[in-house]
């Protein structure tokens, strides 16, 4: 296939790749069907949009795309024992997982349960001293106080944790991949179960537990009961769908374009302080629940108190509010620390080891358990390649994994723990945790590798750009974009749309030590600005700091740059060529 553009070899080393060809043809009978920008079309079409489906595409209703909850097994009696639960005001307890997911189930679950003046109990397991999920002493504990346990984003895999907690009922409200075998609990509403047909397999944990209240809601209304307010739980729903790096397609698009509305509002004490310390001055988007919220909250489970962030979504208190939310923003400052010297070090090693096989992977001593997740993940944008990160305290290896878009991460180490390569190891297609000794590292990273490789990674080049449209920088205003952010959200299986503008003069200065501010154009018409973050920190920035009269190839996302009362369209670099 003929470079893009002919840039076989970027500025930072990447061959730039088109619009497939036959994705091209169907995007020009779209754009003259619908009248629609040719540019938005091509972002339809490659999402398999047909001209007919365009418009309710465009503007999804979350009515719509609900799916009745009775179609997920076990939902019936999961509802059924907490509205008995509700009724008897009996002791409830929600056992959740310490990341952003498991907080904004648990949050959920809290809020809901506040609106009939009952107060649950919230458990979250430390990630060093409990590790991930159920475990026996304090199943046992929570059962010997309460009636009813609430299990959320975890639990699936817990057979004996579960089994231990002997008088209470527990109901698994989860989203992780399943065994053929499942715990014994009184529910277990999961729609990545064996017997489930997959329809919902891209829900995270809050996506979950926001279907049983849904049902609960109905059962509450059809016996002219008063129900609480869902559709003021959605910003939960879309930080934790965001955060978990669920797919934005079908209902999870629909939560999440929403969801952003209600947190538009403010009205959540613990996410407005939330944002707040974050400095977000703009309407929220995906990119700050991803990169600017999530962190903060999943602070405290990496580095923290492993509960200081589902206390925060669910408060309504704003002291507390704005005390935790201080307290998870330093915690996020120190996580940042930890984690890049993780991130300089694994990638060395990586790199060492090769970074054009189906699988990456890093294991040292000592590396903080909190920020192998986050340095997996910087490893796998790096190489384009499913990533694995484990840090060892003595023999014992615990480790994150993260993967790219068509390979399922979370089956393939679900695969290497039943043939007892690893100690144990689950999660879910995108994301990934396992537990192993030293001595079984060699053998299951080369068994997974083949797993993966058998799954097509390693087959993509690992420094490949995909383009999705060329622009004149004249095409890029604001209702262009406007039109386009129709399409959104844009985030995980539903990328922001990459543009390309051809032979453009640049002129630039440098913000602070590593950015730089550009003004582009190609002689279309009006300059468009351009930000290009961490420009110093590779080829980039002296570049084209130093470009002179040459003209450059640009390839980055659009974005709406709202200041001083004004808004206009800002590219945010990605990658350059000369012309």
């Amino acid at each position: 296939m003929t470079a893009f553009l002919n840039v076989a070899s970027s500025l930072t080393g990447r061959r730039w790749v088109g619009p497939d060809p036959a994705q091209d043809r169907l995007a020009e009978g779209m754009a003259q069907q619908t009248r629609l920008p040719l540019a938005l079309c091509r972002i339809l079409a490659a999402r398999g949009v047909t001209p007919e489906d365009a418009p309710a595409f465009l503007a999804p209703s979350l009515r719509d795309l609900m799916p009745d909850p009775l179609t997920l097994k076990d939902m019936a009696p999961a509802a059924d024992r907490l509205l008995h639960a509700v009724r008897g005001r009996e002791r409830i307890a929600i056992f959740a997982d310490y990341d952003v997911d498991g907080g904004s189930s648990a949050a959920l679950l809290l809020v809901w349960l506040r609106h009939f003046g009952l107060q649950a109990t919230l458990y979250i397991p430390d990630r060093i001293d409990e590790g991930y999920g159920p475990n026996i002493p304090a199943m046992t504990q929570l059962a010997e106080a309460h009636d009813l346990i609430l299990c959320v984003d975890c639990g699936t895999l817990s057979h004996d944790p579960i089994a231990a907690a002997k008088g209470a009922d527990v109901v698994i409200l989860d989203h992780h991949l399943a065994l053929e075998t499942l715990p014994q609990a009184l529910a277990i509403v999961n729609p990545n179960r064996q017997d489930e047909d997959g329809a919902l397999a891209h829900l995270c944990a809050a996506g979950v537990v926001f279907l049983l209240l849904v049902e609960a809601n109905r059962r509450l209304k059809s016996q002219g009961a008063q129900a609480p307010d869902l559709m003021a739980l959605l910003d939960l729903v879309a930080l934790a769908t965001v955060a978990d790096v669920a797919p934005l397609t079908g209902l999870n698009r629909a939560f999440v374009r929403q969801g952003l509305k209600i947190m538009a509002r403010r009205d959540r004490p613990g996410l407005r302080a939330l944002a707040d310390v974050a400095r977000m001055d703009q309407a929220p988007t995906p990119y700050a629940l991803g990169f600017l919220l999530g962190p903060r909250v999943n602070a405290g489970g990496r580095i923290g108190q492993a509960d200081l962030g589902a206390r925060l979504l669910a408060t309504d208190d704003e002291m507390e509010a704005s005390r935790i939310a201080a307290r998870l923003d330093q915690l996020n400052t120190e996580r940042r620390e930890i984690t890049e010297r993780v991130r300089e070090e694994a990638l060395a090693q990586a790199e060492s080891r090769g970074l054009d096989g189906p699988l990456v992977w890093a294991a040292a001593e000592g590396w903080h358990p909190g920020v192998v997740g986050i340095v997996a993940a910087r490893l796998k944008e790096a190489a384009n390649r499913p990533a694995v990160v484990i840090g060892f305290d003595g023999d014992a290896g615990k480790g994150s994994a993260r993967s790219i878009p068509g390979v399922d991460l979370g089956a393939a180490i679900q695969r290497i723990a039943a043939e007892g390569l690893i100690q144990k190891g689950g999660g879910h297609k995108m994301a990934a945790g396992l537990s192993l000794s030293r001595a079984q590292l060699e053998p299951a990273m080369v068994r997974l590798g083949d797993l993966l490789a058998r799954q097509g990674a390693g087959t993509t080049g690992p420094r490949d750009l995909r383009i999705d449209s060329l622009l004149a920088t004249s095409a890029a205003t604001v209702p262009l974009l406007e039109e386009i952010e129709n399409a959104g959200p844009f985030g995980q299986a539903a990328p922001a749309p990459r543009f390309a503008f051809a032979n453009a003069a640049v002129t630039c200065r440098r913000i602070g030590e590593s950015h730089l501010k550009l003004s582009v154009t190609d002689g279309s018409g009006p300059a468009l600005d351009a930000i290009a973050f961490g420009a110093f920190d590779g080829p980039l920035g002296a570049t084209l700091e130093g470009a002179g009269h040459k003209r450059f190839h640009l390839a980055g996302k659009l974005e709406l740059n709202h200041w001083n009362g004004r808004t206009r369209v800002q590219l945010r670099l990605d990658d350059a060529a000369p012309a």
